[in-house]
């Protein structure tokens, strides 16, 4: 039986709802999938996130890899019992991390961002059996293939593993993009052949990764390469363009060419959450998303909250919020709304950078889009999406719909 299921189909768009069966339970989708890069959904234990209504967290093989590392973590009963979630994982397989210690600013564009860097690593050599590059943690010299990378992700004990791939950056040339996305697809068939030959990987689910750049021709192959593969589920990741109307482009030709070719499985658009990008993302058949935005705005002391006009931020740590009696989301089931906590209060904790207010407001935000993704997948299957979406497009609260 295969584990994604299609349950409704919105007759005016790509979107649809179902349900992924994995070894540690069922995730609904269309889905969002918060990050737990490090075994920890920063500021919240793993309960916390749980009661908030999520079916699966992320967590990242590059830096799990370098600290404290697969084996530790596989004798402490996987990443299941080493964080104490108990519900499905989904592992990406390093290779974003890798690459953009190498580029740069790939983070920064996919994520919409300006600016930023690689830190304080850096790749020493992008050869054909993998790479060598230098740890952020202490500068030694470390190498990771796709084998590594399956390897760890199975001493991990992921539901969901990602085949390792090369993220590109906009600014490379075609050339180096096709290039490098030949290269990933050769990098998939040695992680096919690394789990055919290891059987301690049975009952995880495997997603192949779709790049190519901005370049239509080159997704459209990189697509083919996927799908003949026999994953059981496809990511779409890679640059995605400079401004958010072309990053809807290029997912729509993964998508419609997922449609074309009838292939049902599972699709993930890595690295993107933005609540206008996530409302766009279902429409265009995306069934799951992943991001660390909610845990990194409430860190800073930014709040989400229905204001498109202000991408559904406000930033509580501005002087405006110092007296203010209102509550920062009237309805919101999180604890700080719940608990009749003022935006004066907030501010006071933001400005003080006090782990209560941190906690606090990656709780709000974490509800906030929990209550979104659930809104749109009601949506889908009462066929009413495009009310929904064009209600919460206007400023309508998640959770009120």
């Amino acid at each position: 039986m295969d584990a994604f299921s299609i349950i409704a189909r919105d007759g005016d768009s790509l979107a649809r709802a179902g349900v992924l069966a994995t070894a540690h339970g069922d995730v609904r989708t269309p889905a969002f999938v918060p990050l737990a890069s490090t075994a920890s959904v920063r500021g919240l234990a793993a309960a916390e996130v749980a009661e908030l209504g999520y079916d699966i967290v992320l967590g990242n093989t590059f830096h799990l890899f370098l600290r404290p590392g697969g084996e530790l973590i596989a004798g402490l009963g996987g990443l299941h019992g080493f964080m104490g979630w108990e519900r499905a994982i989904i592992t990406d397989s390093g290779g974003f991390q890798v690459f953009s210690m190498g580029h740069g600013t790939v983070a920064d564009e996919i994520k919409g961002r300006r600016g930023g860097g690689g830190g304080a690593g850096s790749i020493l050599a992008i050869e054909e059996e993998g790479v060598r590059f230098r740890s952020y943690l202490d500068g030694s010299e470390r190498f990771i293939a796709p084998e590594t990378s399956m390897a760890v992700q199975a001493q991990l004990g992921a539901d969901i593993v990602l085949a390792f791939d090369e993220c590109t950056p906009f600014n490379v040339e075609r050339e180096y993009t096709a290039r490098s996305t030949e290269r990933t697809h050769r990098w998939l068939e040695r992680c096919l052949r690394w789990r055919e030959s290891h059987a301690a990987v049975d009952g995880s689910l495997f997603y192949g990764i779709v790049q190519g750049g901005v370049y239509e021709d080159l997704r459209a192959q990189s697509l083919a390469s996927v799908l003949a593969s026999g994953c059981e589920g496809v990511a779409i990741g890679g640059s995605l363009g400079r401004e958010k109307e072309q990053m809807y482009e290029v997912v729509e030709w993964c998508t419609r060419g997922l449609e074309a070719a009838g292939a049902e499985r599972p699709r993930h658009l890595l690295g993107i959450g933005e609540v206008d990008d996530l409302i766009r993302g279902v429409e265009l058949g995306i069934d799951s998303f992943d991001c660390a935005m909610p845990t990194r705005l409430g860190r800073h002391g930014v709040a989400l909250v229905p204001e498109p006009a202000n991408r559904w931020r406000v930033e509580l740590d501005r002087p405006r919020w110092r007296e203010s009696a209102e509550p920062l989301l009237e309805g919101c089931p999180c604890p700080a709304c719940a608990g009749g906590l003022s935006r004066a209060y907030l501010h006071y904790l933001a400005r003080g950078r006090e782990l209560t207010g941190a906690r606090l407001l990656s709780a709000h935000n974490l509800t906030f889009i929990a209550r979104l993704m659930a809104d749109l997948r009601a949506a889908i299957i009462a066929g009413r999406l495009a009310e929904v979406a064009g209600a919460l497009r206007a400023g309508a609260a998640p959770g009120t719909l």
